[in-house]
């Protein structure tokens, strides 16, 4: 199998998807969009659980509870390149983080996960890339490339060039790729830290990324049970998918596992007790 610097060639596919990405050739063609409403009185109760003893926050739930989802469900870490198949060899989320400068300035990098992080391991990498990301003097490996490009009449549009050549037959550095936040397996914004609705992120077309998850503000929700109107606050999810990495059957599937974990965060807690590895991954032993 042909290798990347980020991925594993993918060979013997279903025929289906294997054609997909030869009448959907870019990832903003293959673009499926979903909510999910995610109920707030677990995820909040869990946090007053432990405020005192290891405080977490509704985003550490949520990325935890995609992290145990891909950990059992590896195809979501997939991508599509030049046509081709990959199955991704790390697990990274990227994230926008507004800095502490009162002017809206924001820093986009990813973050690293292993697909047994229970949920303080999740907390503790989330909150170490806030830290480093707020401030206001700080730079991270994407800003640095970008000054770069920047900087030089013309080098910005030819070097996005010479990325995006690179990338499609398999060339592009894996520096570069650690240092771009559109090489991730998933992207993630949390638009309810500034009071703003949910929204359908799309997924670049430049890089690898496969999947967008959106938070908003809270919102009730109303249902009928047994006969009764039910009403509840819910988290707003906005999903983006790629549809060319998954069946809308395993998509399902995955999303109501990852919804199990978001309504029992205490599953969270402990190391899944298997991993599901992509069959196109050889598994390092630790």
């Amino acid at each position: 199998m042909r290798k990347r610097a980020d991925g594993v060639r993918i060979k013997g596919m279903d025929p289906i998807l294997t054609a997909m990405p030869h009448f959907m050739t870019h990832r903003y063609d293959a673009m499926n969009m979903i909510t999910l409403d995610i109920p707030l009185e677990p995820i909040r109760k869990y946090i007053n659980e432990r405020r005192f003893s290891n405080p977490t926050t509704h985003l550490a739930v949520i990325i935890a509870a995609i992290v145990r989802t891909i950990s059992q469900y590896p195809e979501l870490n997939r991508f599509v390149v030049n046509r081709k198949y990959y199955a991704r060899n790390e697990l990274t989320v990227s994230m926008v983080v507004l800095k502490k400068d009162g002017k809206l300035t924001e820093a986009m990098n990813k973050m690293y996960f292993e697909p047994d992080d229970a949920i303080d391991e999740v907390s503790e990498k989330i909150n170490k890339y806030i830290e480093e990301n707020e401030k206001v003097e700080s730079e991270n490996e994407t800003d640095k490339v970008l000054n770069i490009l920047g900087k030089i009449p013309g080098l910005f549009s030819n070097g996005i060039r010479v990325f995006r050549w690179a990338d499609r037959h398999g060339l592009l550095p894996k520096s570069i790729i650690d240092a771009s936040p559109f090489h991730a397996t998933v992207l993630i914004t949390n638009l309810s830290s500034i009071r703003t609705r949910h929204i359908y992120h799309h997924v670049y077309d430049f890089g690898t990324t496969g999947l967008g998850m959106a938070m908003g503000t809270y919102r009730y929700q109303t249902e009928v049970k047994k006969g009764e109107t039910v009403t509840y606050k819910t988290i707003p999810l906005g999903l983006t998918m790629d549809e060319r990495i998954a069946s809308g059957a395993y998509f399902a599937l995955a999303f109501q596992e990852f919804v199990k974990y978001c309504k029992n965060p205490k599953l969270l807690e402990q190391k899944p007790e298997k991993i599901v590895p992509d069959p196109n991954i050889k598994v390092k032993k630790k």
